[in-house]
């Protein structure tokens, strides 16, 4: 079971347990002096996301889609997320592993990924555009620079040999 201690101005750890086809895991920190807690569940296939759900300690969202890029949130159509193939939690390390996975990517290669992303600590889902460029693999790891242009982000994520996020600079860092 992977785990994860959040890094930077967040404290706090996540753990997860992957099976076919699904991420379930769970997720505390404080940040800002906010405390928060998160458990999730995240259904996949061919590392499309289908569903998740994410439930707060007083709060919950279910997200859904149909594979091809539209969304429903609680029921709810999202015009505002169509196109989005991954399922991203403000509060996760390892979200990022399902496009990553998706796109199998060669080094050299881009793709943008925009998601229906669920941010903490209200569980407001918002449309993030993210792009992957991968880059040459060091020491039998998959790099990926990561960009997130209108949050002003940008990092270098490190992937382990079985697709998972061993080192997200500015958000966690597998301890396990």
């Amino acid at each position: 079971m992977p785990a994860w201690r959040h890094a930077d101005d967040r404290e706090g750890f996540e753990v997860l347990l992957e099976s076919p086809g699904r991420f379930s895991g769970q997720t505390t920190g404080v940040e800002d002096g906010v405390l928060w807690a998160l458990r999730y569940e995240i259904e996949h296939n061919g590392w499309v996301t289908e569903s998740g759900i994410v439930e707060a300690l007083a709060d919950r969202v279910r997200v859904d889609a149909d594979g091809l890029g539209a969304w429903r949130v609680d029921g709810e159509p999202r015009p505002d997320l169509d196109g989005c193939l991954d399922l991203d939690l403000e509060a996760s390390a390892c979200t990022n592993a399902l496009p990553v996975r998706r796109l199998a990517l060669e080094p050299g290669q881009r793709a943008d990924a925009p998601a229906a992303w669920v941010r903490i600590p209200d569980l407001r889902v918002e449309r993030l555009e993210q792009t992957y460029l991968r880059l040459p693999d060091e020491d039998g790891r998959s790099r990926y620079e990561y960009e997130a242009p209108d949050l002003g982000f940008g990092c270098v994520i490190v992937f382990d040999a079985d697709g998972l996020t061993r080192d997200y600079p500015g958000i966690g860092a597998r301890v396990a």
